[in-house]
């Protein structure tokens, strides 16, 4: 009777463990392919709040919140005010959390954080040439390491076709920007070459920071036709102190970046850095959650660029713009 029972016990628990003949599932440890899992950490070291940096990591937080979901993602948010030792801490603060990429919004982040991490994947935004932020001897179009992102370069030639367009009888074209932001020095060494086969007189005028602004900027306008600024934080930090000078002065400014051009200059070729934002957000998307390498991911710019021009300030100057530039929309004109 005990040998019966317990053959007929041992009979149950094997029916049990085996689902009497079915083998027992086992959930998958691999997600597939493109199936996020948890909830990812990402770190955003942005330079300083202003209206391009801003619209490019809302478009980059947007993205990656949508192929996500609102539970998929959390973001920690640091904001450097313009201090690029403030970039260091914040990049630190992000490895201390162990985030699962950092976004580096503009230059001085992107130098951080390739600093401070190899293993952490790094995307850059707003970025405008990456060889010379990371210092790269040859550029091929990527990095190769953990770095990877978004430029927010206009082609320079265009730029420089611009200020021919709109200003053919100028002579002299002052080039103002931040002398401690590398991709702003880039910039104006490509567009002085460009402007000298124009046959313009070329000057430069550099501040270091935003106590030497006013100064320079008027240094700027007793000496040229025309002052182009490249896309630059601290000049799109200070375009009321600039404008103040400019357009007393009478020179008019054609900028780099969008943002600029609606503070202080009249006319610009424009890019979306919502939209380069959203583009980064992609490559976070496949970076988390499809196991992309940040160094075979070749860093890209924005899709498309508009000519636009600051309608009261061409009116201020009177200046007339020929036909094919948008006017940049302003709160009066979005109401």
């Amino acid at each position: 009777m005990k040998k019966s029972l317990a053959l007929l016990l041992a009979g149950v628990l094997a029916c049990g463990l085996t689902a009497c003949g079915t083998p027992a599932e086992t959930p998958s440890e691999d997600p597939a392919e493109g199936e996020a899992t948890g909830t990812y950490t990402v770190g955003i070291c942005q330079l300083v709040q202003h209206e391009a940096l801003d619209a490019a990591t809302q478009g980059f937080k947007d993205a990656l919140t949508e192929k996500l979901g609102e539970d998929g993602v959390k973001f920690e948010e640091g904001n450097a005010s313009g201090e690029s030792a403030n970039c260091a801490t914040i990049v630190n603060g992000f490895l201390s959390s162990d985030v699962d990429l950092i976004l580096a919004n503009a230059t001085a982040p992107l130098q951080a954080a390739a600093a401070a991490t190899d293993s952490i994947p790094v995307l850059g935004t707003s970025v405008t040439d990456y060889a010379t932020a990371l210092d790269l001897a040859e550029w091929t179009g990527t990095v190769g390491t953990n770095v990877s992102g978004t430029s927010d370069l206009a082609p320079l030639d265009q730029q420089a076709a611009m200020i021919q367009e709109l200003f053919p009888e100028a002579k002299t074209i002052g080039l103002l920007y931040c002398s401690g932001e590398p991709n702003s020095s880039y910039q104006c060494d490509v567009m002085e070459g460009y402007l000298k086969d124009m046959n313009y007189t070329v000057e430069r005028f550099a501040f270091t920071d935003t106590n030497d602004v006013n100064a320079v900027t008027q240094s700027a306008c007793d000496a040229s036709d025309v002052i182009y600024i490249p896309t630059d934080n601290t000049a799109a930090s200070n375009t009321e102190a600039i404008a103040n000078v400019v357009l007393a002065a009478e020179v008019p400014v054609v900028a780099g970046e969008e943002g600029i051009c609606k503070g202080c200059g009249v006319a610009t070729l424009s890019i979306s850095y919502y939209d380069l934002g959203k583009i980064t957000g992609e490559m976070a998307y496949e970076i988390l959650v499809n196991g992309a390498d940040p160094a075979t991911m070749e860093v890209k710019t924005a899709p498309n660029v508009t000519k636009k021009y600051n309608a009261a300030n061409c009116e201020t100057l009177k200046l007339t713009i020929p036909e094919g530039y948008e006017a940049i929309a302003t709160e009066e004109t979005a109401e």
